[in-house]
């Protein structure tokens, strides 16, 4: 059970296969494990090394306490160069589902010369009102979906209804101060970009993946039509197959 000491911080990690590294950035209180297990699965069977952490506070990355400052993108963000940089890697491809998305552009942004591939699902440049609505309706976990609960419930026990609390506060202050994540550095990102999407997803709407689409020189986009937020979860054989034709293309 792979475990790295960077920053601070003893950081779990999921570590498999060989070849091209891939790292991949979970969800909001996701780990590696429980966000990516159809690709941990399935992608190191196409020559490539997949590294997808706990990212600090969450899963086996405990302690610490998950906390949410204003910066918390961007420590998640330094976190995972700093894993990459432990294991040896000056240069990887890097995948992002929903929160781990908007870190994965926020990782491309701040380490250009060590993202070589990046490939998105379920992010967002900014954070709008229609999307804090959307998060209310999730705040007590309570009304979660068992299948989306569960695993929650057994991590986190007790902790997990604090620990989404804190959360959805975190994304309304990030509304207060304008909501923006990295809306105005899109143009800046210059490496062969994927951008998947569901297209009822009803947590982060289609039209932010168009907006990164229109943003990100390049870029293309791959719309489930009736995939919501889980596409890699819910499409997981198309979805692989995707992933592995971009990166390996």
């Amino acid at each position: 059970m792979p475990y790295a000491d960077i920053r601070g911080v003893r950081l779990h990690y999921e570590d498999i296969g060989e070849g091209l590294p891939l790292l991949l950035l979970p969800g909001a209180l996701g780990t590696g494990r429980s966000d990516f297990a159809p690709q941990l699965d399935a992608l190191p069977q196409h020559g490539l090394r997949v590294v997808a952490p706990d990212p600090r506070g969450y899963g086996k990355s405990r302690p610490p306490e998950r906390e949410f400052p204003a910066d918390f993108y961007q420590q998640d963000v330094h976190d995972s160069a700093a894993l990459m940089d432990s294991l040896g890697y000056s240069t990887y491809a890097v995948g992002g589902w929903s929160d781990g998305a908007v870190a994965s552009l926020l990782l491309t942004l701040a380490y250009p010369q060590r993202v070589t591939r990046m490939a998105i699902w379920g992010g967002n440049a900014y954070v709008t009102q229609e999307d804090i609505d959307a998060y209310e309706t999730t705040r007590c976990v309570a009304h979660w979906a068992p299948r989306a609960a569960a695993p929650m419930q057994a991590m986190y026990g007790d902790d997990f209804q604090t620990l989404w609390t804190r959360w959805c506060d975190a994304q309304q202050k990030l509304l207060k101060v304008g909501g923006d994540l990295c809306r105005g550095r899109l143009a800046e990102i210059r490496c062969p970009t994927f951008l998947l999407h569901g297209g009822k997803d009803p947590l982060v709407p289609l039209f932010h993946a168009q907006f990164l689409q229109q943003g990100i020189a390049g870029s293309r986009l791959h719309v489930f039509p009736d995939g919501r937020h889980g596409i890699h979860l819910y499409y997981a054989e198309a979805f692989n197959e995707l992933l592995v034709e971009f990166l390996l293309s």
